[in-house]
């Protein structure tokens, strides 16, 4: 018989999809850093609207780093808690010393393009697997990110 978890998952397939929740989880918390980064560093012509968004975007991501973390708890696993964890497993790097509106958002462009890549090999796992949580949770997450994307790349044409 197989080992399930305490929401009715199966225990094998919960521990995958919590590896990629938790390199996602990872990933985020550096995009958000760099947010961070951005938004107090911004200078140029576009400091006030610039400012302002990555502002709406971090905050953004801190929402979704719980909720991510919770999906991992939910599902039987444990988050990761460390940054030097976050660094070691993300495949976002950390941006310093950026203060241009073009560089600033080009990063958060690129950043945001790994975010939907890493969701959209979560969404197919977690459908294979039964785990209408996890897929509830990113096609939402997707949906929005999508939308930021455009965005991000209505400003750089």
């Amino acid at each position: 018989m197989e080992k399930l978890t305490n929401i009715g998952l199966q225990k094998k397939e919960s521990q995958q999809v919590a590896e990629k929740l938790n390199e996602l989880l990872a990933n985020y918390h550096l995009y958000y850093q760099n947010l961070r980064g951005f938004h107090w560093n911004i200078k140029g012509i576009h400091f006030f609207q610039l400012h302002a968004k990555f502002e709406e975007l971090y905050t953004i991501a801190l929402t979704k780093i719980d909720a991510i973390a919770e999906r991992i708890l939910t599902i039987g696993q444990q988050p990761l808690h460390t940054f030097s964890d976050y660094v070691r497993v993300s495949r976002i790097v950390e941006a310093g010393d950026l203060s241009g509106d073009k560089e600033t958002v080009s990063v958060t462009h690129q950043n945001l393009s790994t975010l939907l890549e890493l969701e959209r090999e979560i969404l197919q796992l977690a459908a294979v697997t039964g785990d209408e949580g996890t897929v509830s949770l990113i096609s939402e997450d997707i949906n929005e990110n999508e939308k930021t994307l455009w965005m991000l790349n209505a400003f750089l044409s």
